[in-house]
């Protein structure tokens, strides 16, 4: 494959990828919010609670539709332009995306009919299950997603036969070392994505004064849950970066812009900001506290933290002015939403229980509007640390990426690329279409729960 050829399928998967990953995150954290609403609803039979649970799930069940639809070209680019890399690794790497969609993405699809369609159709505990299977079938799909990229990250369990991975322990494949760390990571980032979007949508209707009565419940609800993932999240944040210290130390020092390894008995220098050059193998310039980096790479003052001059250029990663501000961009954001969330909880419990004093909290309000793009622009960095710092490597120190690629022309790339691009652009105008419409309608106040449907039709329907 050309080099040219090789960048556009690298762009189109990077493309892809930044893309899809958009709408699975909101999947998984909405399908667990309404799981929670609907378990408030069961056990209290307060109708807003049902009101929540219609509302909401609107939301979820247009999200789910376009990450279904945007999740198919992955699938397709896999054996279109990375052709060798599904031979070398499809022993373990197929059949992990098997799992994730005969295990994970049936199990999630069968149940969104009946949670959406189910009302009144089946009793409340039948519904109530349907719903907690949604929320369990996202978070499977996630999981074995993580465990298949995780794998790429930190190959385990598996060894080179005749020019093929052969997997020679399945369960240290599955649990590689990163896996751990790197799936809590993105399941508590997709959590505080969605209790972002929740609370960012709230306080939109409560900064109108559009009935506050019923969204200052997911407000707060969303708000409660907030305050204890985010600071979990960043400490499975800081968690993962000591292990990547360890395991791919040419990522880590590219995301902090070291150049040269501490001599023992001395802790590394952390770079709050500095613009990294490869050509040079340094930094142009760089504000540094001393000491600290040993300190967040290896949690002790004098650990030796490997700098990028003592790693082969040719095995450094590419781009590293990109990774070094994305991580910061990533980490800037987890402590800003922290920091919102317990402003919000301390101004929340100044006001009491008076709604007209949180609605008079007018900048406090707006500020949960604008943090909506917060969320998904650190998980997109996120991923840029993660997927950019793994090269040159697609499988980690052994399969390299130039090595990976279908031998096709550039141009038929650059086709299916641009076909995506036009995909995508419906796509993201439809939900935006679709997603003012149902924000302009709001929720249904008049709407009661259903009738229980009676246990002759129930058993009839079990039955047939």
């Amino acid at each position: 494959m050309s080099i040219e050829a090789l960048n556009l399928a690298r762009g189109q998967f990077a493309l892809t990828a930044i893309f899809h990953i958009l709408w699975p995150i909101l999947t998984i954290s909405l399908s667990a919010f309404l799981l929670v609403v609907e378990i408030l609803w069961v056990k209290t039979s307060d109708v807003v609670w049902f009101r929540h649970a219609r509302f909401w799930s609107k939301l979820l069940l247009l999200n789910f539709a376009v990450g279904v639809v945007s999740g198919i070209p992955l699938e397709l680019e896999f054996g279109t332009n990375w052709g060798p890399f599904s031979q070398y690794t499809g022993q373990f790497f197929g059949n992990i995306l098997g799992f994730e969609g005969a295990m994970a993405f049936m199990l999630e699809a069968s149940f969104v009919g009946i949670m959406m369609l189910g009302w009144g159709r089946v009793p409340k505990g039948v519904h109530l299950f349907a719903t907690a299977m949604v929320a369990f079938g996202s978070s499977l799909s996630a999981f074995w997603i993580m465990v298949a990229n995780s794998w790429l990250q930190t190959p385990s369990g598996v060894t080179v036969v005749d020019g093929k991975l052969v997997v020679t322990d399945y369960l240290k494949a599955i649990f590689s070392p990163d896996m751990p760390w790197g799936t809590s990571h993105m399941w508590f980032a997709a959590l505080e994505t969605g209790l972002v979007v929740i609370a960012g949508i709230s306080a939109y209707y409560l900064f109108k004064r559009r009935d506050p009565a019923f969204f200052v419940r997911s407000f707060k609800l969303a708000l409660l849950l907030l305050v204890f993932v985010a600071p979990v999240q960043i400490w499975l944040g800081d968690s993962s970066g000591v292990d990547v210290f360890k395991t791919q130390p040419a990522k880590g020092a590219a995301i902090e812009g070291h150049w040269e390894t501490n001599a023992p008995g001395t802790g590394a220098s952390w770079s709050l900001l500095a613009w990294p050059d490869a050509a040079k193998q340094r930094n142009d310039w760089s504000l540094e506290v001393p000491g600290l980096l040993s300190v967040l790479g290896t949690h002790s003052l004098h650990g030796q933290v490997t700098g990028l001059k003592d790693i082969p250029v040719q095995n450094q990663p590419p781009m590293i002015p990109l990774l070094y501000y994305a991580f910061r961009v990533m980490a800037g954001i987890g402590f800003l939403l922290m920091v919102l969330a317990f402003w919000t909880l301390y101004a929340l419990r100044k006001s009491g229980r008076h709604l007209d004093k949180l609605l008079a909290q007018r900048k406090l309000l707006l500020a949960w509007v604008l943090a909506i793009p917060l969320p998904y622009i650190a998980v997109e960095s996120g991923w840029i640390v993660r997927e950019v710092g793994r090269q040159p490597w697609l499988v980690y120190g052994l399969l390299r990426t130039e090595h990976a690629a279908s031998a096709i022309p550039a141009g038929t790339v650059l086709g299916s690329m641009i076909m995506f691009c036009a995909l995508f652009v419906i796509l993201i105008v439809s939900f935006f279409v679709f997603a003012r419409r149902w924000l302009r309608q709001g929720p249904n106040l008049d709407l009661m729960p259903p009738a229980e449907p009676a246990r002759q039709a129930v058993a009839h329907a079990v039955e047939y």
